[in-house]
């Protein structure tokens, strides 16, 4: 299995709620590169978490993808869920390539106990930051990091 890691797009600093803040123009504009190296993908699902700049995220990527993948939210990707309990969401799943968008601290979180084992070693996620995951089965410490890109930033 291949798994894509993707941190959601730069959002706007403050909105009613954390849930409801926006992907900014650089934001759109990171996903735009992050989407550059899946663009060759037969990626066909997508899950994103149900916050509207994860899920901003997602769609930018579905519309830019030629592979047509399927997006789909899955509420057990929100910033604050427990790494563990996605493992055994990802368990079920059956494709050969998948992309997860989520948030910080859980998607450097679940990228470090993949890899890693255990909860210890985070990967370091910036906005947009994609993680390439592969490993015969999505299972603690059985995965291998294979590249972790991030976008430019403005200096």
């Amino acid at each position: 299995m291949k798994l894509w890691l993707l941190r959601h797009g730069e959002a706007e600093p403050h909105a009613r709620t954390d849930a409801e803040r926006e992907l900014t123009r650089h934001g759109r504009k990171e996903v735009r590169q992050a989407a550059a190296h899946l663009a060759h993908r037969p990626l066909r699902t997508i899950l994103c978490s149900p916050y509207v700049r994860a899920r901003q995220t997602a769609e930018l990527l579905e519309a830019l993808l030629d592979s047509a993948p399927q997006l789909a939210v899955a509420d057990w990707l929100t910033p604050d869920d427990d790494p563990r309990q996605a493992l055994d969401r990802l368990a079920e799943r059956r494709e050969e390539e998948l992309l997860l968008v989520s948030h910080q601290p859980f998607i450097g979180a679940l990228a470090g106990l993949l890899i890693h084992g255990h909860l210890q070693d985070p990967l370091p996620m910036q906005t947009a930051s994609l993680a390439e995951l592969d490993g015969e089965l999505p299972l603690a410490g059985a995965m291998y990091l294979r590249a972790l890109n991030h976008p430019g930033h403005r200096h």
